[in-house]
């Protein structure tokens, strides 16, 4: 999916910058509602998203990333959104630290698969849209205002960047 280390970082950063607006726009009084009974709390969807970047990971030899999924939840909705940037600040410095672009051509074994790093890497990266799509619309039926990510939300008025 990804060719280049600087073109995956540079997309990740752009990202997290989204899930980061996302995952502050969650009042800490909605971190224990679960919406469904098969959902996962509003809490446990947005700690997965911090946790979900060490757990995809470690399939293609990066550790110490940020906390895994042995690791409790914090309580607080801002700690779950700066462990998230702290987590992938780390990703992005260790990728560019340690990886060239030919390491995105490294075949794994992720999960059972065998792919590629820049395979690996992209699902990492639509893993991450995908549950902040949820996480919105999960603020959405909580009552909650909702960021613009690709643009304004209902809540937002345009915002450049």
């Amino acid at each position: 999916m990804f060719e280049t280390v600087e073109r995956f970082t540079e997309t990740w950063l752009e990202e997290s910058r989204s899930t980061r607006k996302v995952l502050l726009a969650v009042p800490d009084e909605m971190l224990e509602i679960r919406l469904h009974p098969k959902a996962k709390s509003v809490g446990g969807l947005a700690w997965h998203l911090v946790t979900a970047i060490t757990e995809i990971t470690k399939h293609v030899g990066l550790t110490g990333l940020g906390p895994g999924n042995e690791t409790e939840m914090p309580s607080i909705a801002s700690r779950i959104a700066d462990a998230h940037t702290e987590a992938s600040r780390a990703l992005v410095d260790t990728i560019r630290n340690d990886w060239s672009d030919a390491t995105l051509q490294v075949i794994d074994d992720v999960y059972g698969y065998r792919w590629p790093r820049s395979r690996t890497m992209g699902i990492l990266l639509t893993h991450e849209i995908h549950h902040r799509g949820q996480l919105t619309a999960m603020l959405r039926i909580g009552g909650a205002k909702v960021p613009g990510v690709y643009g304004p939300s209902s809540d937002s008025a345009w915002e450049d960047g």
